[in-house]
Order: structure tokens, then sequence, then C-alpha cells
């Protein structure tokens, strides 16, 4: 059953009666703005019934009608405002019809909160907890069933279904985070998303407006970030604008066919957008990567078109200043219109200069994944705008290099080290997002043997939250969840045990951890706790040789402070060359933050197999 009717919420705010005679509007988008923007033209998207045969005006102070423009499909008016001069305030858009009856439609223009421009993105400072809201804690049983939404019931023994968790699961243990040691939290999509499979993830929005009820929806989301905020924690909202679901209004009822791509008829992408900087890609190979869709339930908009340009950017500043979201993870972000996404990041730091925000730019090389970095000198003359980028190709390597053994020329820790040297296409190193794995991979352990391998778990953990970058874990890496995607998504997508009233045991307690799980979070919560502040690793340089007899080694540098990091990626024990590694070690004593031992590095020993120091001196 589809979702026909707006919340009764919303109803005193559309000015709507029982007379059949006033203007059926079935959504208004945004559902209201703010005045003191820096841009003042504000869209303001009508949907309902016959929306063309009604003359629109508006009665405010100082705002101004611009345009209405009228698309193919008589059931939108979509209304242009200049606000510049307008003060905060309650004013009415009017509807009149062929007889001269009018029709308020009541709108608020409100007062932005003091220093909202101010707002402060996430940053290499950071470490971002990557969370699936069905499947990490259910705080609310009530909302698992929603009357009207398509799947409506809960079945946690079907890794494709809804599992039931939400917002309030989640704002139930933000005390857990804090003491974990991470500063941000990435959501995997929040918003509507009623479609008749798959809703769980959240990729195939149906309200760009509205948060999923089964979450909580927007009063909820609003309340967590808040609370999350107030505990010192950022919050990271997922956004999709290069497709919506099959079951979006926008799509069903299209305002125009031009609003998405291939005129609203299915047609796949290829997936291959290294297209976007190829060189030698012809025009029909590009359309098909970039227009394509990227399946067959999620039309990809045209975002060449103005209307749908205006209604995507105003959708993220509306969740910043609505609910104070501290940063956007855009999904897809290669298979969408270059330009558009440019002027999309233009728009965001316009507002917020101090804003960050990520793109999933999921590429096999880091030539590919440069180019569409802020001031990337491969993609000049054209700029994406885009600050941060996802770091996948190193992630590869990741689930490589603590695996093999490292020689001086290859394998392990030499892969690492290449890989690094080749940071000159970057703009900018440090504000890339570094990840072992996420909701679309592989889990770094794919099975419980590889879980188990404690060494190869901290020589990770250890790489991550100190090399360059934005480091990201994933939800349940810290008490050593596994999980292999080749037996579908589910399987890496498995619920955090302690979230369901009934789990017979919970990652929450230290006390129902086995003794290898709690391990790794000890281990984890340590690094992640002397990583918070420590600008020596969030801004320091870095500094390495090549590897030698299987131990890699590096230097972060700020000022006259310094972090040493040392590996040994092999198997057996090996006694450090001294004289090679000088340059990159401490001359005196230095404390070893995982042991917490004062270490002279000239009087040790042997390199215990896989072992890892950090230096801090």
């Amino acid at each position: 059953m589809k979702k026909i009717f707006l919340s009764l919420a919303l109803i005193p705010l559309l000015g709507l009666g029982m007379n059949a005679q006033k203007p059926n509007i079935q959504h208004i988008a945004p559902k209201s703005w703010w005045a003191g923007m820096n841009d003042s033209k504000l869209q303001i998207l009508l949907h309902g019934t016959n929306l063309k045969n009604y003359k629109v005006d508006i009665k405010a102070k100082g705002i101004k009608l611009l345009e209405v423009a009228h698309e193919n499909n008589p059931n939108y008016a979509i209304l242009y405002l200049d606000t510049q001069d307008a003060p905060a305030q309650d004013f009415s858009i009017i509807l009149t019809d062929a007889k001269g009856k009018t029709y308020p439609i009541a709108y608020k223009l409100d007062a932005r909160k003091a220093n909202a421009s101010e707002i402060q993105g996430f940053d290499s400072s950071d470490v971002l907890y990557l969370i699936m809201p069905d499947r990490f804690a259910n705080g609310d049983p009530k909302n698992d069933y929603v009357k009207g939404m398509y799947q409506d019931k809960v079945d946690r023994q079907n890794g494709s279904a809804r599992h039931g968790g939400d917002l309030l699961g989640i704002q139930q243990h933000l005390d857990y985070f804090k003491d974990l040691g991470v500063t941000a939290l990435w959501l995997n999509p929040v918003q509507e998303n009623n479609m008749p499979e798959g809703s769980y993830h959240g990729y195939a929005i149906t309200d760009y407006y509205e948060v999923d009820p089964r979450f909580g929806g927007n009063e909820a989301f609003k309340n967590f970030v808040t609370q999350a905020r107030s505990r010192g924690l950022k919050v990271v909202m997922d956004m999709i604008f290069n497709h919506c679901g099959t079951e979006n209004y926008l799509f069903k009822d299209m305002p125009s066919k031009n609003w998405f791509n291939f005129d609203g008829k299915y047609t796949q992408t290829t997936y291959h957008t290294a297209v976007q900087s190829d060189p030698y890609a012809t025009e029909y190979a590009k359309k098909l990567a970039i227009d394509g869709w990227f399946v067959a339930s999620m039309p990809d908009f045209n975002q060449r078109n103005r209307h749908v340009e205006k209604y995507l950017i105003q959708n993220s500043i509306w969740w910043i200043e609505y609910a104070g979201i501290q940063g956007i993870r855009q999904d897809t972000h290669p298979y969408a219109d270059f330009d558009m996404m440019s002027r999309w990041c233009q728009a965001i730091h316009k507002e917020y200069p101090k804003y960050n925000i990520v793109g999933e730019t999921w590429l096999n090389s880091n030539v590919l994944v440069s180019y569409w970095q802020k001031d990337s000198r491969l993609a000049a003359p054209r700029n994406s705008g885009l600050p941060t980028v996802m770091d996948f190709p190193l992630m590869g390597l990741m689930n490589q290099a603590f695996d093999e053994k490292t020689e001086d020329w290859h394998g392990g820790f030499s892969k690492l080290y290449e890989y690094l040297s080749q940071d000159i296409v970057y703009a900018n190193p440090n504000s890339l997002l570094t990840f072992l794995d996420n909701h679309d991979t592989d889990r770094f352990a794919k099975n419980e043997e590889l879980a188990r391998n404690a060494n190869r778990y901290k020589q990770a953990l250890a790489f991550l939250l100190t090399t360059r970058g934005i480091p990201q874990i994933y939800y349940g890496t810290e008490v050593l969840m596994s999980g292999n995607k080749s037996k579908g998504d589910g399987y890496v997508r498995t619920d955090f045990l302690g979230g369901w009233q009934g789990d017979k045991r919970s990652y929450f307690d230290p006390q129902q951890r086995t003794k290898e799980e709690q391990e790794a979070y000890t281990y984890t919560q340590k690094l992640l706790k002397w990583r918070q502040g420590n600008k020596v690793i969030s801004q320091g340089t870095l500094r390495h040789q090549t590897p030698r007899g299987g131990v890699y080694v590096y230097q972060r540098s700020l000022g006259d402070k310094h972090v040493s990091v040392v590996f040994n990626g092999r198997d057996e024990a090996f006694k450090i060359d001294w004289e090679y590694w000088a340059n990159l070690l401490p001359q005196a004593e230095a404390k070893d933050i995982i042991s917490g031992q004062t270490i002279d590095i000239k009087k040790l020993g042997e390199l215990a197999p896989r072992q890892t120091l950090i230096l801090e001196y």
C-alpha cells in the first residue's frame, strides 16, 4: 500500500480543508526556509492536482516573486522567490482559481540560529564511525510497523529485510561511541525509503525532506543530532543526488520527462565512471555511464535541469540548517554531472565556509580518485569543489598488506609505501577518507579465522589511525565483526548484538564480549583516545623510507613533537637496522603508546613477529 497522505502536522501548514474546491496540495518542498541566507533565491516546489489551473502569487514582507514555472505535468508549480531583503516571517502563497477565489498556503521563513554559517565540518582530527541505522539498535519497537508503508515487517533472519534498528537505538548508545573514542557518526541514509524491497539500506529515497518514520521521523533525527553534538560527536548525513527510488513522487508523477535521464526510461549505467576523466572516451560512453540508471529501481536524475539542480542543492542546505548536521557523504559521486556537483559544493561552502563533504569516489587508482578532489591539477581547469574523496585504492591495498610478507620491493608494507609515495597526485592527501571496509565491501575480517588474527588487526588499526587522512571505522570492527560480501550484502550488514531486546549477548557490555573481542576493543579505544586532539597525527607532516628487511617506519612531525610508527611486516622476529632508520626514529627514549612503556630504540633487541610500535617523543 503506497503512502498517499501528508502528516497531520503538515495539513495546517498548507491551509487545507475538507472543501473539495480547495487545491489538493500533496507536497511542498522545502517545508520551510530561513531569512538571511547568502543565496537569497528560494525555490518552492508545489505538487498537487492541476495546479497549472491556479494563478500563483505571494503575500509577504520584502519577498519578491521572480518566477512561477509550470512543467509539462499540470500537477506542479515551481516558485522562485528573492528573499534578500526579507525578515523572518510567516507569509502566504496565494492560489487563485478561474473564478477569482483565493486559497492561501501558509509558509514560514525562520530566523537563522546565531553563527549558523560557522558550523564546523569534520576533518583529519576526527574519526568517523559508520553505522547502518537498521542494523545497529532498536530503540523503539513501536515504529517497526508503520501503516501505509510497503515493508512493514521486521525479519532479522533475512539479510535483505528490515531489522528494526532506528535513530533512538543509536541515540541510546551515544555514550558507547564517546567511550570508544570516535568523534563523528556517519549514518547510512535515513530519509524516507518507501520501496517494496531493500528499503533498509536507504539508498532509494522516496522523499528527500522526510526521515523514514521507521527510523523515527524528522524530529527524532533533529533530536539525535542535538544529543550527539552535546557529547562532542559530529553527525555526517548520507545523501544521494544521482538517483532516487521509483516510488518517489517526483518520478511517479514526473514534473516533466527531462527531470530524469533517458526521459525517465530505464537505461542501465555501465558503471565505468572513469569516463569522466578519460581523455579518449566517446560521448556515447560518457552518456551511458553518467546518465544511465544505477539499477532499475533507482531512476537517474537529470542534474542539467535547472529545477532539479536547485531542488537538490536546497535539500542539502535545509538539512544542515534544520538539523545541524556537521558533514555530508555524497553517494555515487562520479555517476553524477560533474559541473552540477561542483556548483553544489560551491553553494554549500558559500553558506558554510568551514563545512566538509566527502564524495563516494569508488575508482580503482589514485589518479582516478584524485581527479575528483577540490583543486585537482589533473581536472584543471575544471574543479569539483569536493574537499574530501574516499581512498578506495588504499582500502584495497590494506586488505592485502597485512596478510602478506613484506619484502624490500614488493608485498605487505612495500605496497603501502609505494602507494603513499604517489600522493603527489592528490591536491590534499590529508583530506582523504581512509578506511578498511564499509557497508559495500567485505568486512576487514572476511571470516572468523581472520577475525582471530590479533596481529593483523592491530597493525591495520595502527596504520589506519596514524597515517595521513581522515579515518573511518565500520560499526562492529572494534569487536571483530566479520562478513563476506560474496554471500550477499546482508552478511556485511549484520546486527550489532545487544541492540535488540532478547539478544543472547551484547557487544555493548564488556563482560559479554569474548576475550578476543575485548582485546580488540581495548586496543582500538586506546588508539582512538590517544588520537583525540593529537595535532601531530591530524596535522603533522609524514616522512618515510622504503621498507627494509620486512620493517616499515614512518614519522609524523609537527614543530618539535614527533610520532614514529614501526611495523614488522613478517611472521618472524627481526632486529631493526638502526643506521638505516635513524632519521625517522627517536634519538633518545620515547613512550610506546601501545604498551605504555618507555623504550630506547637503540637498545631494543628484536621486533617480535608482526609487532607494531607507536613511539611518541
